[in-house]
């Protein structure tokens, strides 16, 4: 037997089928926006619509952006000779929270998985590749995840840049195995960026 009706139980399964939203905090959100103000409502609604709409990839790093190029590409005082590798914008996040990076990014939308059937040709290498043959890049700072994909993509990255003579260096040990950037703290973070290798 079902608790609600069919609009309630409808918006409980939307909620609950969001990454980390499990069924008992689906059912808070959901009464809680059912609580919530009509005008309050509509305007989360079309917060939710209008970055539907105008958020896509920066033209130059691929970070999500709602204007052509990212803020973090366009600050004059990065330092345009370093590019960190990311596999999403959560990671990219994750490394800005510690303050200490001051370099490029590069958000590759994914990781080398032949299991999944996700190739080279399925994140964002072209763009990279791209960008390291117009761009004047002294040092690549692979910071894909821990992960058996990640450090998959992280060779095969290495093996692409290898020859152009561009200085590529993986972040140290310090995230776990299996761990992915986002949860990891800033200390952690700081210290595996701090320690990095060559590859």
């Amino acid at each position: 037997m079902e608790l609600y009706s069919g609009h309630i139980n409808k918006l409980i399964d939307e909620l609950a089928a969001l990454p980390g939203i499990g069924n008992k905090s689906a059912q808070r959100l959901a009464f809680y926006i059912i609580g919530m103000s009509d005008a309050r409502v509509k305007q989360l609604a079309g917060s939710i619509l209008r970055a539907k709409e105008n958020v896509h990839c920066c033209k130059i790093c691929q970070n999500l952006t709602d204007t052509e190029i990212c803020p973090i590409c366009s600050d004059a005082k990065r330092d345009k000779t370093t590019i960190m590798v990311v596999e999403n914008p959560r990671d990219l996040a994750a490394y800005e929270k510690t303050g200490r990076y001051e370099g490029l990014y590069h958000v590759l939308h994914g990781a080398i998985s032949p299991m999944l059937g996700i190739g080279p040709d399925d994140i964002r290498l072209k763009e990279l590749m791209a960008r390291l043959s117009s761009e004047d890049i002294r040092e690549v700072i692979l910071a894909t995840n821990s992960s058996l994909e990640g450090e998959t993509t992280a060779m095969y990255i290495s093996k692409l840049i290898k020859p152009t003579g561009i200085r590529v260096t993986r972040i140290a040990s310090g995230v776990p195995v299996g761990g992915d950037l986002e949860y990891i703290d800033e200390v952690t973070l700081l210290r595996a960026l701090e320690g990095r290798t060559e590859l």
